[in-house]
């Protein structure tokens, strides 16, 4: 009967979508994703009605790059809900078994995942253990977490992992030419490449990749929103078996302490210790949002280089242009298209008044085309400058921690394509992830021969 409640009220809520998005309403139509193959022509309509766009979910939509970085540096806004509006992006990410992004190990983009929570409000992951993550997190508590995990990020570190991601990439390449040279970007290259990064640093051994691609997925469409009963059981389930996968590591890290970041969160000290239930937390949001980010940044970085042969020349060319062209390709087509926030307090935001409890949707993929910061916004151009001031990875007190590792796999991944694939080119239709709040790929067919 619970299954059957639950279904009936997703069904309403689609149905109340799909109304509104009938009647003109632009953030309800990028919820139904019909926008998924190009949302950017959909980004300017909504930048067209003014910098914040005032939605019938009870969402106000924010495109203006200037206010998305005030609100997301702003003390008055809050990650999290604690009375959640109807509609979409009412509530921010259940934590513990999401990604969002971006990105971001702290949430938006890994860097380390941010999102809306599931459409159905609630959402499945508090049903579950192990619901505590930085996702969750206010400020204070956040920033304990920060302190704890960010010595895994630090440049020397990410240094260290630099020679393992460059081993990495350089076998999965061998793999692939010695199959001929035909290969698909996305489940050959970019998803399992951060996936061995990210499991290495926390100490998961036997790494099953499809297994952990399947994670990703399915946490991922439930930032958009749970849209059916199966999507919900397919979530718990995801969530009960990263839950007990953890459960188990953290438990053999207690009595076999290794160099893991597992073994360093139960090692802290100075009375920050973590709860065991809050470092499992941790260690899910580590896991999926470490790599669907890198892996979606990487795939949609690809995407753009392969469609203009002559940036894409210019990178074999010079490989050392690699983190140009990560900064270009955050900005243009990022990994995390939007962020959601609450307003803790009344204020005004441009000329529009926020009231207490507004829900805003940072809506990340227009801030970063905004023309008053980017001339030429729609241009992909890896020779641009000042592309580094895109929002890809948030900004403020929950900038991405997770930011480090996420350009420094990419720098790999585009400098060892380049280096070893030269000839690299599109040989098949691309499938997207059916996803708005995550864009990026499920399938990228290539072929390094000519």
């Amino acid at each position: 009967m619970a299954e059957l409640r639950r279904a009936a009220r997703l069904q309403y809520k689609r149905a109340v979508l799909w109304t509104h998005a009938r009647r003109g309403d632009l953030v309800c139509r990028l919820m139904l994703h019909e926008h998924l193959d190009d949302p950017y022509p959909l980004y300017e309509h909504i930048r067209a009605h003014g910098p914040v766009y005032r939605s019938r979910a009870g969402v106000q939509a924010v495109t203006a790059h200037e206010l998305c970085s005030q609100v997301l540096r702003g003390s008055a806004f809050a990650r999290r809900n604690e009375e959640p509006a109807a509609g979409p992006g009412a509530r921010t990410a259940p934590a513990a078994s999401q990604t969002s992004a971006p990105g971001d190990v702290d949430g938006s983009g890994t860097g380390t995942g941010e999102g809306t929570a599931p459409a159905e409000g609630g959402g499945a992951a508090g049903d579950e253990p192990g619901d505590t993550s930085f996702l969750e997190a206010e400020v204070a508590d956040h920033m304990r977490w920060r302190r704890l995990v960010a010595p895994a990020f630090r440049p020397r570190k990410i240094a260290e992992y630099r020679k393992r991601t460059e081993e990495v990439a350089h076998r999965l390449i061998d793999t692939a030419l010695a199959r001929g040279g035909t290969f698909d970007v996305v489940t050959d290259f970019a998803s399992p490449l951060p996936i061995t990064v990210i499991s290495e640093l926390l100490g998961i051994t036997d790494v099953d990749v499809d297994r952990f691609a399947y994670y990703g997925l399915v946490t991922g469409r439930a930032i958009d929103g749970i849209r059916s009963a199966r999507q919900a059981a397919e979530f718990r389930a995801a969530a009960r078996e990263l839950n007990a996968m953890f459960t188990n590591l953290v438990g053999k890290r207690r009595g076999e302490p290794g160099e893991d970041l597992v073994s360093e969160l139960l090692r802290s000290q100075d009375g920050d210790q973590l709860p065991e239930q809050e470092i499992i937390g941790t260690c899910q949001l580590l896991l999926t949002a470490g790599f669907e980010t890198t892996t979606n940044l990487v795939s949609n970085a690809v995407l753009r280089l392969l469609s203009d042969r002559s940036q894409w020349e210019a990178l074999v060319g010079d490989p050392g242009l690699a983190p140009a062209v990560a900064e270009e390709s955050l900005r243009f087509d990022p990994p995390v298209q939007y962020s959601i926030r609450v307003a803790r307090e009344a204020l005004t935001l441009g000329d529009r008044p926020v009231p207490v409890g507004t829900v805003l949707m940072l809506v990340l993929g227009a801030a970063n085309r905004d023309p008053v910061i980017f001339p030429d916004p729609h241009r992909f151009d890896i020779s641009r400058s000042g592309a580094g001031q895109h929002l890809a990875f948030l900004s403020g007190a929950h900038y991405c921690v997770g930011a480090p590792l996420a350009r420094m796999e990419t720098d790999v991944a585009l400098s060892v394509l380049a280096e070893r694939a030269p000839e690299l080119h599109r040989a098949g239709p691309l499938r997207r992830r059916p996803t708005a709040a995550l864009r990026g790929l499920l399938s990228l067919p290539v072929s390094a021969r000519r």
